[in-house]
């Protein structure tokens, strides 16, 4: 099984949840233009309603074209008697990705990915089309997250899911912050040592834009890829902030070329705009053009 590369390593800056049992809500979200969309079937859906949620869903992932969003499911938790049906629908109507929510261990990513592999095969499809990611909400979960990354090749991202996780820390919500910078930094640098993405938890006061400004400033600095999102007017403020300023998209511009050109030269290391560059840097280059793109300001050739 080879799962996408292209398709695992897409830009992800905002990730909108969706209650997949209103179709009122999933007939036209790709007009908000967000990166990917969460369709819901856990804590947005009623327990008697689980049924008719997945039927709402199996039928706009089959009849909508929602233009290049990428479409992720939440499915039940792993301690419900939903998951699997869940696994089932989600495969049937060509979900990109499943989301894990309440993600503790290794052996829940695999025990997931193993019915997913089933269900492939019973609906045809190719193997190793449906992506995996894990939303991480309790201090185990947290201490677990490096397994957790590496625990399949199907796995894209790990995600922050923060209500629980402070709940469980005996604590409350600040403004700053300050009682997640353990969990966070925990997450990014795992996902980072298994070459897989990383997402911030959502921001519940959607009036607050300020507010939600600052949290997106401070987990673009820490590294994280992107943000999960409640309401479609938190998408313009994220991706604003993720946009490379001109002299960002330059100075990547300068360091690809250069990069090139050097290579055929057999020069290793030179400087830019008065900094030192070498091949480690090209990565972070690359990175910056994609996000130009993805934010419509990129007018060059790369």
């Amino acid at each position: 099984m080879e799962p996408n590369n292209t398709k695992k390593n897409r830009i992800r800056r905002t990730m909108m949840f969706l209650n997949a049992q209103r179709p009122s809500l999933l007939q036209d979200a790709y007009i908000y233009r967000s990166d990917s969309l969460i369709f819901d079937l856990e804590d947005a859906v009623a327990e008697r309603e689980k049924d008719s949620a997945r039927f709402s869903l199996y039928h706009a992932l089959t009849s909508i074209d929602y233009q290049g969003c990428e479409k992720v499911v939440r499915i039940n938790g792993l301690d419900t008697p939903h998951y699997r049906e869940d696994i089932r629908v989600c495969v049937a109507a060509g979900a990109d990705t499943i989301r894990i929510p309440k993600c503790e261990t290794r052996d829940d990513v695999l025990h997931v990915a193993e019915l997913v592999s089933a269900a492939e095969k019973e609906y045809g499809r190719t193997e190793g089309s449906t992506l995996l990611m894990a939303a991480v909400e309790s201090p185990r979960g947290v201490i677990n997250a490096l397994a957790i990354c590496e625990a399949s090749e199907r796995m894209m991202g790990i995600a922050l899911g923060a209500g629980d996780y402070i709940r469980n820390l005996h604590t409350v919500k600040s403004d700053s912050g300050v009682e997640l910078l353990g969990a966070r930094s925990q997450l990014v640098i795992a996902a980072r040592a298994a070459g897989i993405q990383c997402f911030d938890t959502a921001y519940l006061d959607v009036d607050n834009i300020e507010g939600f400004k600052r949290e997106v400033a401070l987990i673009k600095q820490m590294g994280f890829d992107g943000k999960s999102l409640i309401s479609p007017k938190q998408i313009a403020p994220v991706h604003e902030l993720y946009t490379p300023t001109e002299k960002e998209i330059s100075h990547a511009e300068k360091i690809i070329v250069q990069l090139e050109e050097n290579k055929k030269k057999g020069i290793g290391v030179f400087t830019i705009d008065g900094k030192m560059v070498d091949i480690a840097l090209l990565e972070g280059a690359q990175r910056t053009i994609n996000y130009a793109k993805a934010s419509g300001v990129y007018k060059g050739a790369l």
